[in-house]
């Protein structure tokens, strides 16, 4: 189905449709709705071929349930603009439970994967059930090598908040956390090992050019790390990467929601 590139809903204002991150099928529009079992078949390519192989399909389709959508069918796909004219900008967009996904063709150039995404699945992050359990894993063996006065740092009491609203790009002075130039050599690297995890679901082609943005932005040195406690049982539930031009946001409790947004700002 396709929509104009800058569309804006019935009402015509706010964020364009096909930059917003969604929980559903975009205005409910369902795969099963509108298009033929051939033109599903073409949308399930169209995914498989923005993820890093099979292993990345398995994650991005909580392996292959879609979370509560339940199936592939009850998931929905837009198109924005106009992919079959040569040199006019265009968006694909994939939504359903805990999923926005999208590609552009570098239609807005220096933007990670062609605007916000957001992923998340139905089990808490602490639960190995969680498809992306090895990412609260990962982010673990970083918190647990923090000494406690770099904890005291980096652990953060209000809750950093979700959506379109947690992404935004803020100042310098607005990042709470502890910056990776502080941290040891051994500790970056494993906060290198973290960046690796979140990126594994996605293609090559947009893992490097995170990579490239970041480096573009001011390098992993920028990039502040911060824990966000609400006195729950856990050590804390959110985690969350941000620096110029990157924000990576994971709720860990009471299940994953994350949130990603990434630009090169210069």
């Amino acid at each position: 189905m396709l929509k104009p590139f800058d569309y804006r809903g019935r009402a015509g204002a706010g964020t364009p449709y096909r930059l917003r991150m969604y929980n559903a099928p975009i205005e409910n529009i369902t795969l099963a709705s509108v298009y033929t079992r051939a033109q599903q078949d073409l949308v399930n390519r169209i995914v498989r071929s923005m993820a890093s192989g099979e292993d990345g399909y398995r994650q991005l389709s909580r392996g292959g349930t879609w979370d509560a959508s339940g199936s592939f069918e009850r998931t929905g796909a837009l198109f924005f603009g106009r992919p079959d004219a040569a040199g006019e900008p265009y968006a694909f967009v994939f939504a359903g439970h805990h999923l926005t996904i999208r590609c552009d063709g570098n239609s807005i150039p220096n933007v990670a994967f062609g605007g916000p995404i957001y992923y998340g699945h139905s089990p808490h992050g602490y639960n190995r059930a969680n498809i992306f359990f090895y990412q609260t894993r990962e982010v673990l063996s970083v918190y647990e090598a923090l000494s406690p006065a770099q904890r005291r740092r980096a652990l953060i009491s209000r809750n950093p908040g979700e959506q379109e609203a947690s992404v935004r790009f803020r100042a310098p002075g607005e990042r709470p956390g502890i910056p990776c130039a502080d941290l040891t050599a051994d500790q970056r690297r494993l906060v290198q090992q973290v960046m690796r995890a979140v990126l594994t679901p996605y293609r090559r082609e947009d893992a490097d050019e995170v990579m490239q943005i970041v480096e573009a932005n001011g390098g992993m040195n920028q990039i502040k790390l911060g824990f966000y406690s609400a006195n729950s049982e856990e050590p804390w539930d959110f985690w969350r990467l941000e620096g110029p031009g990157f924000v990576w946001n994971y709720r860990v409790l009471p299940h994953v929601h994350c949130y990603v947004n990434i630009a090169r700002l210069t």
